[in-house]
Order: structure tokens, then C-alpha cells, then sequence
């Protein structure tokens, strides 16, 4: 019986804990500024039981980053980056804006609560990603080589994260954003006088 119990137990902390993830990664997509009683309220779980899995907002914004990344990083594995380096860069772009416009108010919360090398650690599976394509870009004189690859992968991802921006405040149209982001990184990318 209390092998029993104690599985039970597992599964109702386990049941818990996706309802908390679901529930933050919506609450503050939604609103970065999103309480533990306002994500605690849409898990349908009391405070208590918030506290119980994380031990601070913190906590919990950061559990709640690295699940998110995991899901992207497990769809960005699909993206098909072959063929030529310019072209899969612009499709790796397009389903990455949509997981950053997915996921947009997360990352406020993430930047505005969480130590920058924690985010930059939390994106290292993706970087990885881009640096084997812009590698591969570089050894067949697509894109520029003037300038170090983490340069130009910072600049992938701020090009991006100003993208989020624009939308959220409204001058940038959600639609238009992956061409915008694609097209800007492409001029960064490219070597000088090639277009």
C-alpha cells in the first residue's frame, strides 16, 4: 500500500508540475509581469503547491525558460538546413521568429529576472545550430568571414529579439517580421559588394 501511496503521490507532483509549466509559459507570454498566484490560479494549483516545486519566481521563470527552449530546440531540429546556406538560414529564421513571437513575453521575463549567462546557457543548443550553418556559409563564400561567427550569430539574435520588440509595440506587423529579420540578416551576413 505504500508503494502505492507514494507512486500516487509521484504522479500527482508530476501532473502538478506540467500544469505549473503550462500554466507560466502562457501566463507570462501573456504578461512578463505574471505573479505566482496568477500562474498558480491557471494551473488550477494553489500557491502553496507553486512553492512547493520552485522556490521563487526566479525559479520557476527559469524552469520554465529551459522547457520552453527544449520544445524549440526540438523543433528547430527539423528545420531542413540543407542545400544552400543563405536559403536554410531563412527557413531556420521563419520557425524561429515564430517560437520567439510564441514565446516573447517569456523571454522579458527572463531578461528582466534571470542573470544574463544563465539566458545565453539556456541557448547553447540553438546557437550550436546556427554555427554549424553559418560554418558552413563561411566555408562556401556565402557569408562573410571578416567577422567572428559569434558576432554575427549576436546579431542574428538581436535582430530578432528588436523584431519581438517592434511587434509588441506595434510598428512592426507579426507577419512581416521573419521576411524583415531574414532580409536584415542577410545584409549583416553576406560579404561586402555581394547581394
Amino acid at each position: 500500500m505504500t508503494g502505492t501511496g507514494a507512486r500516487r503521490r509521484r504522479a500527482d507532483a508530476e501532473r502538478s508540475v506540467a500544469a505549473i509549466m503550462r500554466a507560466a509559459a502562457g501566463c507570462l507570454a501573456a504578461d512578463p509581469e505574471a505573479s505566482i498566484t496568477d500562474i498558480a490560479n491557471a494551473a488550477g494549483v494553489g500557491r502553496v503547491t507553486v512553492y512547493g516545486h520552485y522556490s521563487s519566481r526566479a525559479e520557476l521563470i527559469d524552469a520554465t525558460m529551459r522547457h520552453a527552449l527544449a520544445e524549440a530546440d526540438e523543433i528547430l531540429g527539423s528545420v531542413d538546413l540543407d542545400g544552400a546556406p543563405d536559403a536554410a538560414l531563412g527557413r531556420l529564421i521563419a520557425s524561429t521568429w515564430r517560437l520567439t513571437d510564441r514565446f516573447r513575453g517569456l523571454l522579458v521575463a527572463a531578461e528582466r529576472t534571470l542573470p544574463a549567462e544563465r539566458i545565453l546557457a539556456a541557448h547553447a543548443a540553438p546557437a550550436r545550430r546556427i554555427q554549424s550553418l553559418v560554418d558552413r556559409g563561411r566555408a562556401q563564400g556565402v557569408f562573410r568571414t571578416d567577422l567572428p561567427v559569434h558576432w554575427l550569430i549576436t546579431m542574428l539574435h538581436a535582430v530578432i529579439h528588436a523584431a519581438a520588440t517592434e511587434v509588441s509595440a506595434g510598428r512592426l506587423a507579426e507577419d512581416d517580421a521573419a521576411e524583415m529579420i531574414t532580409t536584415t540578416v542577410l545584409g549583416v551576413f553576406r560579404p561586402t559588394g555581394r547581394t
